[in-house]
């Protein structure tokens, strides 16, 4: 097992292998993920190739992608983090308040995080996530670091065209939050 950057996919950012994953479950009728697009107000347009050159964004956006997996509704954000500890402020309080909503409505919120240093890929369960926003917002630490969250966390692997095979680990999610 090759990982994505032996694939040629160097230039790639985590939210296009993540687009290209979502494709491929759609194609195969897995899941159905979309990615929330974040509304923009354009204030200037170029005229001749009629690109905004000029936006602010509308609203805060929620999550990146939502949808569903074998009837049961997902929610996640992609991030990236170039070294080994993670900053909180990265991750807004609005999407922290929709995750935890989402999930009080039976829905499986989670963090697709890339650590792109190490050149692993980690889904992060979103009780996880909020047990590090709880600990900053009680004055601990702003961060977490990638020693304390790999071991309660799964890696993702890629699998032919999954190239961020995530619905291995979301299994393992659901089976974990099954047996509390």
């Amino acid at each position: 097992m090759g990982t994505w950057k032996t694939r040629g996919l160097r230039g790639s950012t985590l939210e296009d292998l993540i687009n290209r994953t979502n494709d491929s479950y759609r194609e195969h009728k897995l899941a159905l993920i979309q990615k929330v697009p974040t509304p923009i107000t354009p204030i200037e347009i170029d005229k001749a190739s009629r690109h905004i050159t000029l936006a602010y964004f509308d609203t805060k956006s929620t999550v990146d992608y939502i949808g569903a997996v074998q009837g049961i509704p997902i929610c996640f954000d992609a991030k990236e983090c170039a070294v080994k500890t993670f900053p909180l402020q990265n991750i807004h309080p609005h999407q922290i308040e929709f995750m935890h909503e989402f999930e009080d409505q039976g829905g499986v919120a989670f963090i697709i995080l890339s650590y792109t240093s190490e050149d692993e890929i980690y889904y992060i369960p979103f009780d996880v996530i909020y047990e590090y926003w709880k600990r900053m917002e009680g004055g601990g630490r702003k961060s977490f670091t990638y020693e304390e969250v790999v071991p309660r966390a799964w890696k993702i692997r890629t699998h032919r065209d999954m190239l961020v095979h995530y619905l291995e680990q979301l299994q393992m999610d659901l089976d974990r939050k099954e047996s509390i």
